[in-house]
């Protein structure tokens, strides 16, 4: 997907730099030229020098840099969202409906889903994506994707575990891994990496394989690690060793790994996570809604405090129920500053830091986004700051945080090319997208079997 030829200003709203004394010019111009960031600064001397330069005008707007979502499942849940019931534990949700809908997924569900779910995201000003897993047709996925515009890493789960779906032999899941590599090389609007499911569902063998194929090919990798004691509890019985204990003994973590989750970590675990930088990538929503036990266990603050990598993530749609990365922020913020019981220890601002800056360090491409400097790639949110959530203006890191706005996204670009444009899609017709996701859901249900169990009565009134 190439960048627009034609230089590009967009000209006259707030823009909010986050480079590194987070400076907000009022009424100011990002220039775009070859996909990437060319010149930031005031208006009148950015029209001046840009003369033949398309324009946008943002006034009366906000301008960000585009929000970095660092843990998302695009395929399987996203056809289900809001299908799974509360009145169930976290382990029959994933067992007993995201697990079947895996299963039951054709490559065309797969492009559907991860297509619904990039649409989602670039509505509510996501501009790059983690894939955590779960994807067993990866070009399906990428497909889906790439109608959208959006950037993404993209990783197939790996696991040698038996009788699990999509596992092998550790040569033949390493293979895999390393032709998703070469599909999807680094530079990319889609990227890939190695991904394992994590948990206890890999050998000792295969956590090594692909941590040592992830720094020889200078990729990321991802896995899932502790959202609930069941973890620890299983280390413990195979190795007598917390999980991060057993991982630092195999020389698996350090900064190309982002760690889903991490709830449940004793404080040597959380000492090891400090000591080799490895990524924790927290995702609030989905620990709330499966009542896995963030308030009681999770120590992420106390990790960020202490100059961790903490971004954040999403999850799945059988967790959070949605892609909107400042709604997560805002819990994040909130579950933070009640932790502590002290105000000044985490704000809305910091917050938006890890919306940006921390999602950018999590994936390894700090100094490719996440700011709008010079030489950063061009990926922008403008926010309507005409919305009534917006009104009367007050403090901007409070009310993108605080204020409910990811509602009021108007345009987004992604290396310069304008994906939404007047809250609309550029590249595809959201209507005929949900209309085929609503006809392939009720499909997906009766393939997996599962029931709807609403706890209101649903009468027929028509």
């Amino acid at each position: 997907m190439s960048a627009p030829e034609t230089p590009l200003i967009i000209v006259g709203g707030d823009v909010i730099t986050m480079n590194s004394s987070r400076e907000v010019l009022v009424g100011g111009a990002v220039a775009i030229e070859a996909g990437r960031i060319a010149e930031v600064g005031s208006s009148s001397e950015i029209l001046e020098r840009w003369p033949h330069a398309k324009q946008i005008s943002a006034s009366g707007c906000v301008v960000t840099p585009g929000l970095i979502n660092t843990h998302q499942h695009f395929t399987g849940d996203p056809l289900l969202k809001s299908c799974i019931p509360d009145q169930i534990s976290s382990q029959e949700a994933i067992f007993n409906w995201a697990v079947p809908a895996h299963q039951a997924h054709t490559s065309a569900d797969e492009e559907l889903s991860a297509a619904l779910c990039a649409a989602e995201s670039a509505l509510r000003g996501v501009t790059t994506v983690a894939e955590a897993g779960t994807v067993a047709h990866p070009h399906s996925v990428a497909q889906g994707i790439s109608q959208i515009g959006i950037r993404a890493v993209l990783g197939i789960w790996g696991s040698d575990t038996p009788d699990l779906p999509l596992a092998g032999p550790v040569t033949e899941v390493v293979a895999q891994q390393c032709q998703l590599l070469r599909d999807f090389p680094q530079g990319g609007r889609i990227e890939g990496w190695v991904c394992l499911v994590g948990h206890d569902l890999a050998s000792d063998e295969l956590l090594c394989a692909a941590s040592e194929l992830a720094q020889d090919e200078g990729v990321g990798m991802t896995m899932h690690i502790s959202p609930t004691p069941a973890d620890s509890e299983i280390w413990l019985d195979r190795t007598g060793l917390l999980p991060l204990v057993h991982f630092e003994k195999l020389g698996i973590l350090g900064r190309h790994l982002v760690l889903g989750h991490a709830v449940w970590l004793d404080s040597q675990e959380v000492e090891i996570l400090l000591a080799t930088e490895t990524a924790v990538a927290f995702c609030p929503w989905a620990y709330l809604r499966l009542a896995q036990g963030t308030t009681q266990a999770g120590r992420h603050h106390e990790i960020w405090r202490q100059g961790g990598r903490v971004a954040l993530g999403a999850d799945a749609h059988n967790a959070g129920d949605n892609a909107d990365m400042l709604r997560v922020a805002a819990v994040c913020a909130g579950l933070w500053r009640d932790q502590s019981m002290s105000p000044d220890s985490f704000g809305a601002h910091h917050a938006f830091e890890l919306l940006t800056l921390g999602g950018a360090d999590a994936l390894g491409k700090e100094d490719q986004l996440g700011s709008i400097e010079v030489g950063k790639m061009a990926d922008l949110v403008v926010f309507d700051a005409r919305d009534v959530s917006w009104n009367p203006r007050g403090d901007l890191a409070l009310q993108l945080i605080w204020g409910g706005v990811g509602h009021s996204v108007r345009d987004v670009f992604v290396g310069g090319q304008q994906i939404v444009r007047d809250f609309e899609l550029t590249q595809l017709d959201l209507a005929e997208l949900l209309a085929e996701a609503a006809a392939r859901q009720k499909v997906l249900l009766e393939r997996t079997g599962a029931q709807l169990a609403p706890p209101w009565p649903l009468i027929q009134a028509s």
